[in-house]
């Protein structure tokens, strides 16, 4: 276990990482973040290295067909699992309200506590409403058999674009099947979820999200 008031020093090579590394372990001791959450992100963390821990051209073009998408949309939703609100709740919010997204909350490995920890960060970053927790996602994805398939029947079940950062391939898949546009965050282009969906910006979700913010800023006066 880290030590507590531990910090990274600004001259590491690698300090942002770091930094990432351990808002993910905060996110998992708050209720946040998933066990299994945890090796996804070192999964992640490894195609990040290759990218040079930096946003490259490729992804700054697909964060603007991304944001084009969703701005274009009538029913756009932001889905939001534990790892993505333990390092991005923000920026999350702040892309909500710029394109007019609503935000919901899907996990893998649910539980109500997870969702309600997740709810109440976004909550925490300044959501004002927040879908999919408890009995509210009565919905459910065709063909799915994972806890994913619950969905709110106000959010991503009438969704006709949704924002999918750090997601399951499958559950990409089957909102592809349904007629949805999919825009995917995710630092694996060989993913399931990155050949799936319509969009994948291959990016850290950290350095993703922020530039879509700006995007969105700059392409609403288009």
């Amino acid at each position: 276990m880290e030590e507590v008031g531990f910090e990274v020093p600004s001259s590491h090579p690698r300090a942002e990482s770091l930094r990432i590394r351990h808002r993910l372990v905060e996110g998992f001791r708050r209720g946040l973040v998933a066990e299994a959450g945890l090796i996804a992100h070192g999964r992640g963390e490894a195609f990040d290295y290759l990218l040079g821990e930096a946003t490259q051209p490729f992804a700054l073009e697909a964060a603007r067909a991304a944001v084009a998408h969703l701005l274009l949309a009538e029913r756009p939703v932001i889905s939001v699992n534990g790892n993505a609100a333990a390092l991005a709740a923000e920026e999350l919010v702040k892309l909500a309200e710029a394109v007019g997204a609503k935000l919901e909350v899907n996990l893998f490995y649910r539980s109500r506590a997870r969702e309600e920890a997740v709810a109440a960060e976004l909550r925490r970053a300044g959501a004002r409403e927040v879908l999919g927790v408890g009995e509210v996602a009565s919905a459910t994805i065709p063909e799915l058999q994972s806890q994913r398939r619950r969905v709110d029947p106000r959010g991503i079940l009438v969704a006709d674009v949704v924002l999918v950062p750090l997601e399951d391939g499958d559950r990409t898949e089957a909102l592809r099947r349904m007629g949805k546009v999919v825009a995917a965050i995710d630092l694996n282009p060989l993913s399931r979820t990155a050949r799936a969906a319509n969009v994948t910006v291959v990016d850290n979700l950290v350095r993703a999200l922020p530039l879509m913010v700006k995007l969105a800023a700059e392409m609403r006066g288009w």
